[in-house]
């Protein structure tokens, strides 16, 4: 992957870029369309996790829309009205190649503007959300004879209080960024100046870390909720034993002792 800052388009809608060392920007550039969905995004995205996850020396990515008004409006209207609504699908990512997909690696999505429906949806898809003042929420599919069937029925009560949750999903009701903030759904409101510096200084904090600690801490946090307590600890104990076998598990100790910064490989 390009290591510079130079810009790589994934398709006539996204783009990605690396913005920091093995910190990854990718954007869904529609702002015309209020970045809603159409195959183009959804290739894209597919394409920028295809490259993020290949790439031994991108540890984190972001996730952002164009234009100070939206991060994603969710489907095309248009496209779903035309006909072309399975284009708005990948097979192995699922909405807009990303709600469905599985990767290693975190993401952080960088909500400015409103992230509605299918916005919310990828938002929920990725491991952090930092936000914006004018950012908003909400899963209104039910107010169009609709289901949020891209993992938002099932994210958002993992996300904020499981009745808070089914009030906002059974009525459509819109999110606001202070109540996100409050119910835990982001980690963070900024001004709409600061939300590129803060999604990056967050970026940059945990690919300052282990990448292969946090990986595998990002695997089994991701599961918490998914098993009982026996098979989290035998799933913790696998993880121990990876993070044990990697190069960076013998870095750090040797780091701490020699009073440096430790020098993470990945590996």
């Amino acid at each position: 992957m390009n290591t510079d800052h130079s810009t790589i388009a994934l398709s006539d809608a996204v783009w990605m870029r690396m913005a920091a060392p093995h910190v990854a920007w990718v954007c869904i550039d529609r702002p015309q369309a209020r970045n809603a969905v159409n195959a183009a995004v959804a290739q894209g995205l597919e394409a920028a996790i295809d490259r993020c996850e290949s790439d031994p020396d991108t540890w984190v990515t972001v996730l952002t829309g164009a234009g100070p008004d939206a991060f994603c409006a969710g489907a095309d209207l248009k496209e779903v009205a035309a006909g072309r609504s399975d284009a708005l699908w990948t097979e192995r990512g699922g909405f807009a190649g990303i709600t469905s997909r599985e990767r290693r690696k975190p993401w952080i999505a960088a909500v400015q503007g409103k992230a509605l429906a299918g916005g919310t949806e990828i938002a929920l898809a990725c491991d952090l959300i930092v936000a914006s003042e004018n950012a908003g929420f909400g899963l209104p599919e039910v107010l169009r004879g609709l289901i949020a069937a891209a993992g938002g029925l099932v994210r958002l009560p993992r996300a904020i209080p499981p009745r808070l949750a089914m009030e906002h999903i059974l009525t459509g009701r819109p999110i606001t960024v202070q109540q996100a903030l409050q119910w835990g759904m982001v980690s963070r409101v900024v001004p709409s100046e600061a939300l590129a510096g803060a999604a990056l200084a967050l970026a940059n904090e945990i690919a300052s870390n282990a990448p292969v600690a946090v990986r595998e801490s990002l695997r089994l946090a991701r599961l918490a909720l998914d098993h009982d307590e026996a098979a989290l600890r035998r799933l913790s104990q696998e993880a121990i034993e990876r993070v044990k076998a990697s190069e960076d598990f013998q870095e750090g100790p040797r780091a701490f002792i020699e009073k440096r910064a430790p020098r993470w490989t990945g590996r």
